[in-house]
């Protein structure tokens, strides 16, 4: 109705329209990519990919714009064309040495890097229920997911804990006590900030932090221009201002996610009432050219709440059909709170130096809150088919119930502290940076969970009884650390750059130095459209709080850091094909986890095995396609495989077997929780043929099934299998100021610069994914894995706006 409404404005005729293509280079003829292009007084902007290339458009033939690079002198071109249509533009930029950075750092640090540039533009667009920047991520090559309502994400085998996050080179924390995605709510990252962002499967450089698996780097820039952004949906709604002046710039952003109606097409009905918002904000002042001074604040909650009322779950094959009916009493009550801020200066005494120091505190409150009583039952359904299509109970496997309490607190603060620098001596550049950092947790764990399968308690074991996960335990934990890193970047050759650097850390849990070295090789030829890539490195993990909890409560504070030795070959190339400018990805990759801490997953919380060790081997391969197969809309392909096994040192147990006698069983290697053998993801975009104006967005993934085993096994192993997981988004969007717009609505187009409204569609096929298992007995101590499944088909409707400055 609400596009009915704008489409009855009065339109004025079309403006003319020129596109603008080109390669931005420095001038050794190198290209220079994350160049901003403006055209002046058309609020249309834009930025230079890794190769330097871009595409603008202009509203009128008579028109300036403006390159603008953090480095080079500011360049502007006139340009005055007789009518509309297509030109090509190519711009050399000049170093300016009285700038904050100097050239050769930012150029060299862009090139050396074994990361992929994440295209923001389609941040809007790609149809998603959580709305996080993170979902992004997982249609990147070597991102594996399952999970639609989680922001979490695995790399290459690894977990959800081995992912480093920056925000403006400050590292961001995730909340701990979060066990299912509907839980979470808005993620660190404020999409309307980000300027551009880079991620990493694997191979980073050791400027980075010591994780095992991945990096994401997201930057907060200086804004072109004010600008006021208004989004709001079904799903929630945003407002996010940007303002600049000579000297200085401020963002600020306010956020609020309620995703009730998501959580209502599940098994689980109840009343839902989750409620996530967030505000943040980062200035910047410039007191001179060489000395500049940021504050970046922020202050997230979330507040989960649940009175469940029934559940019916249908499951089974063809031959048996299972049904579970759950009437439920109590409620849950989920929150947690992040606040917090960091300093940083920036200082260049000279026109090759750039020093940082950067200083920030964090402290999190988090809450579990739940007491729930579960009375089922549990039938086999008759498979044959009558003329009601109603399916006739052929036996009850069992009546029972089961409680599930908590009354969790978890505190923790993180302090830290840190010097950064980068330096150019001729081709080279040298970085170093040092940091403190003090981890501070006051955990209260009580919980327990019983299960009463047949209105008495029937044990797990014939000689034992177990209650549930039974936690009671007050736990207070202060961690230290201390890291250092050296690197430097330098062409061996005119097509050949190595970097090589070191890490090293000291941590008073463990009080282990640990060092880890690392190298990056590659090779661009004279053609300039492909690059091969080679790393090598080492990669270790401090315990946290999370490695060395365990089921139950206790700590393990002899628990020493992981360790994974890592190598990487890497294929880039671009070309013209299929009538555009295609680019092609691909890496394959090993990783020999020598130590790490073995795990459990239950759907989006890790339970460590903090007592035990394993060791491990990940291998496999990423491969990409991508480039506007539509006009000016980017579309990509992926797939991905890989292996990921673990060998628990020292799990042996003992079997009986057919004479009674027991035997010792070595398990010897079994498949990694995370092992998700292929991917496949697809984001495509195309135009509406009538109206170019109309745009579809569809978003489909694939991750094969994942191990998963029951609770309270005998030994570490997950042999049984969670299905693969199958889902297809799809959105349209309609932008009535399009530039290519035959029509405008005068109205709109007095007040906004951007009106889109959006149409989405999630989860199209309406497919049944299981993200984890409610595992029950029946009366004769038969075990069934009861699916959970996640969000059915679901329609959102968004608008976004962005108002006019009309200073």
């Amino acid at each position: 109705m609400i596009i009915t409404f704008f489409l009855g404005f009065t339109f004025v005729n079309a403006q003319p329209l020129v596109k603008v293509t080109g390669t931005v280079l420095d001038l050794s003829n190198n290209p220079l990519q994350y160049v901003t292009i403006t055209v002046l007084g058309q609020q249309e902007s834009t930025l230079t990919a890794v190769d330097g290339t871009y595409t603008i458009y202009a509203r009128t033939t008579s028109f300036t714009l403006k390159y603008n690079f953090l480095g080079y002198k500011p360049f502007l071109l006139k340009i005055n064309e007789k009518v509309a249509g297509r030109i090509a533009r190519n711009v050399v930029m000049v170093p300016n040495i009285n700038e904050l950075e100097q050239v050769t750092i930012t150029n060299k640090q862009n090139q050396l890097s074994n990361t992929s540039t994440i295209n923001i533009s389609d941040l809007a667009s790609l149809p998603s229920v959580s709305g996080n920047f993170e979902n992004i991520l997982k249609t990147l090559p070597g991102v594996s997911t399952n999970n639609e309502l989680s922001s979490q994400y695995s790399v290459r085998g690894g977990n959800f804990d081995e992912n480093l996050i920056y925000v403006n080179d400050i590292e961001i924390s995730r909340p701990v006590l979060i066990r299912n995605g509907q839980q979470e709510g808005l993620s660190f990252i404020n999409s309307d900030f980000v300027t551009r962002a880079k991620f990493s499967a694997g191979g980073f450089e050791a400027k980075y932090g010591d994780k095992l698996s991945s990096v994401l780097d997201v930057k907060y820039d200086r804004p072109d221009s004010n600008q006021l952004v208004l989004t709001s949906g079904l799903l929630g709604a945003s407002l996010s201002s940007k303002y600049v002046s000579n000297r200085s710039f401020l963002l600020l952003g306010l956020r609020y996610k309620n995703n009730s109606s998501v959580l209502n097409k599940q098994d689980n009905k109840g009343s839902y009432s989750p409620n996530f918002g967030d505000a943040q904000m980062l200035y910047q002042y410039n007191f001179s050219s060489k000395f500049s001074v940021s504050a970046l604040g922020s202050f997230n909650i979330g507040e989960f709440k649940l009175i469940p009322e029934d559940r019916e779950t249908q499951f089974g094959t063809l031959e048996t059909q299972l049904r579970l009916r759950i009437d439920y009493a109590g409620q849950e009550i989920d929150s947690y709170r992040t606040a917090g801020g960091a300093i940083t200066a920036n200082f260049s005494p000279q026109p090759n130096l750039v020093i940082k120091w950067i200083s920030s505190y964090f402290t999190t409150r988090e809450r579990e809150r739940f007491d729930i009583e579960g009375n089922y039952v549990f039938d086999e359904l008759e498979t044959g088919f009558n003329s009601s299509g109603f399916m006739p109970v052929r036996i009850n496997r069992g009546v029972g119930k089961y409680l599930n309490y908590a009354r969790n607190n978890l505190n923790s603060q993180t302090m830290s502290t840190e010097i950064k620098a980068d330096q150019s001596f001729d081709n080279h550049v040298f970085s170093w940076g040092f940091r403190l950092e003090r981890n501070k947790f006051k955990d209260q764990l009580n919980e327990y969970h019983l299960t009463d399968s047949a209105g008495y308690i029937l044990p797990y074991d014939s000689k034992k009884f177990y209650l549930e996960q039974s936690i009671k335990k007050v736990n207070e934990v202060n961690i230290n650390n201390y890291t250092a890193y050296v690197q430097d970047s330098y062409s061996l050759t005119d097509h050949t750059d190595l970097q090589i650097g070191v890490r090293g850390s000291f941590n008073t849990l463990t009080d282990q130095i640990l060092i880890s070295p690392r190298l990056l090789l590659a090779y661009r030829p004279r053609s300039n459209n492909r690059i091969w890539r080679f790393t090598a490195g080492v990669y270790q993990q401090a315990p946290t709080y999370r490695s060395i909890r365990a089921y139950d409560g206790s700590l393990n504070l002899d628990q020493k850091a992981q360790r994974s030795y890592n190598m990487s070959a890497g294929f880039d190339y671009a070309f013209d094909g299929l009538g555009t400018r295609l680019k092609f990805t691909s890496e394959a990759y090993y990783k020999y986890n020598q130590r790490f801490i073995p795990y459990v997953v239950d759907n989006v919380r890790i339970k460590y095995l903090s007592s035990s060790v394993a060791k491990g081997n990940t291998f496999g391969a990423d491969f990409s396609i991508g480039g506007e197969f539509v006009k000016d809309l980017v579309s990509y392909f992926r797939l991905s495989f890989m292996s990921a096994d673990q060998d628990i040192i020292g799990d042996s147990y003992q079997k009986k077997n057919a004479s009674g006698q027991f035997t010792t069983v070595y398990p010897g290697y079994l498949r990694r929780p995370t092992d998700q053998r292929v991917n496949f993801s697809v984001f495509f975009q195309d135009r509406l043929l009538k109206s170019p104006t109309y745009k579809v967005h569809l978003n489909m993934l694939y991750g094969s099934r994942l191990p998963i085993g029951s609770p309270l096994s005998e030994r570490y192993s997950d042999d049984f299998n969670i299905p693969a997981y199958k889902r297809v988004d799809i959105g349209f969007s309609k932008d009535f100021l399009d530039d290519i717009a035959l029509r405008k609505p005068k109205l709109l187009d007095k007040y906004f610069s951007s009106f889109i409204a959006y149409f989405e569609v999630f989860n199209l096929l309406n497919i049944n994914n299981t993200v984890s298992y409610l595992w029950l007995k029946d009366v004769d101590n038969v075990q069934y894995a009861v699916p959970n499944y996640l969000t059915g088909r679901q329609f959102n409707f968004k608008l976004i706006l962005k108002f006019k400055n009309h200073q």
